[in-house]
């Protein structure tokens, strides 16, 4: 009774990939908004069938695919658990046209043997966010997906982007006539001391065309623009934590995604990496999620999950990847090989860590947190460890006495 549409509707608690989960609120009005928008992204009808595997607690579960179902009087399809080898005769047995996905699903199912129907179904269309540019092509080309519909956002956020074109690796396009129209700008930002970058005058800076920067969004209550509103999480500390001000003048407001984004000079916006993840190595900014693609298409590499970790009497953070290989190992000297062909020498990772699976979110994300805190430490970690060893010029493994003589600086980075 007396229920509006500034009410809280749902609490969905963020993914908490790079620290504790915080509980989103989402009003009526959010609620309504995210699942029209979905259906309107996807051009559904009643005669659409979505196939979810995603957990229904999670915004791009429960609300985005959902809604893009429900509101048209569609029909949803969903499955308990992600089965990489049902997949194919789930969406054939069951008649879907769309689909949603996370970029690691897509990522799996590339991974999998050859199956018999994963170009007979009828999908039109697949929708998610995380599609990473190395698969984009791969994927829609072998399992004969007519479209892609990569989108940019989060549960709480108010930086919302759709790429309608599917122009691979992009996650959404602000062309210069409609940048008015939008909330979002992207701003200088200082990846050792995490923040913005403020200019004489004390306010933010924009970026330039391909540099990557933080991706703000205005905050607004302004109901022509429903996507200017931010209303935070429960706890009204951790709400203030995510808002920015006197960004571009006195008193305004933004929301802090924590994700550094790039956009080059036709609007398009790429995803660069979360805040946190990017760290600094030798005097350079290395982006996590470009090395991950770098590895990932290395021939026999399934998974590839990168980050920085502290090694003493060094400054910043050396790079390492954890990774999970097929059922043949991987040639340790060609890997190298590759890196330093694909990778500038700074970003080539120093530590390897062979995992047999990777541990994700229930959102099929790379969790990071263990693994920083793990570090390259042999008698904290059961699986191999190889050191990008630099006089050898080649993996070494790493035991209790290598990790010592780096921890004291006998052998140097």
């Amino acid at each position: 009774k007396d229920v509006t549409l500034e009410d809280d509707a749902l609490f969905i608690y963020t993914s908490g990939t790079t620290g504790n989960p915080k509980a989103a609120r989402i009003t009526h009005i959010r609620l309504l908004s995210m699942m029209g928008a979905f259906a309107a992204g996807s051009n559904a009808t009643e005669k659409d069938r979505m196939y979810l595997v995603m957990p229904l607690y999670h915004s791009a579960g429960g609300v985005c695919a959902v809604g893009i179902a429900l509101t048209v009087g569609g029909a949803v399809i969903i499955r308990q658990k992600f089965s990489a080898t049902q997949f194919w005769d789930d969406a054939v047995k069951y008649k879907a046209t769309i689909f949603q996905y996370i970029g690691e699903l897509c990522r799996y199912l590339l991974n999998t043997p050859p199956h018999p129907k994963e170009r007979k179904h009828r999908l039109r269309m697949a929708v998610g966010n995380g599609l990473r540019p190395e698969i984009w092509l791969p994927f829609q080309k072998r399992f004969k997906i007519p479209h892609i519909l990569e989108f940019y956002g989060a549960t709480e956020g108010n930086v919302a982007l759709m790429n309608f074109d599917g122009t691979p690796g992009a996650v959404g396009r602000i062309p210069g006539w409609a940048k008015k129209k939008f909330n979002v700008e992207l701003v200088k930002f200082d990846i050792e001391n995490e923040k913005p970058v403020r200019g004489p005058n004390g306010f933010c800076i924009p970026t330039d065309i391909g540099e990557a920067g933080e991706a703000l969004g205005r905050i607004s209550n302004d109901p022509d623009q429903p996507t200017g509103r931010f209303d935070g999480y429960a706890r009204r500390e951790e709400t203030e934590k995510k808002i920015l001000r006197d960004v571009f003048e006195t008193g305004d407001m933004w929301f802090r995604s924590g994700d550094l984004l790039r956009k080059d000079k036709r609007g398009y916006f790429y995803f660069v990496d979360r805040i946190g993840d990017t760290f600094r190595w030798k005097g350079e900014n290395v982006a996590t999620s470009e090395v991950a693609e770098a590895i990932s298409v290395f021939p026999g590499v399934k998974e590839a999950n990168v980050y920085g970790v502290h090694v003493p009497h060094t400054d910043g953070r050396a790079g390492m990847a954890s990774i999970v290989v097929g059922d043949a190992s991987i040639d340790l000297g060609q890997f190298r090989t590759q890196m330093l062909k694909e990778l500038p020498d700074y970003a080539v990772p120093v530590f390897l860590r062979v995992q047999p699976e990777m541990e994700v979110t229930g959102t099929f994300k790379h969790r990071k947190v263990e693994l920083v805190k793990e570090g390259f430490d042999p008698s904290a970690i059961e699986e191999p460890i190889y050191f990008n060893c630099p006089t050898r010029k080649k993996y070494v493994p790493v035991d209790e006495a290598l990790y010592g003589q780096i921890c004291s600086a006998e052998v140097r980075l």
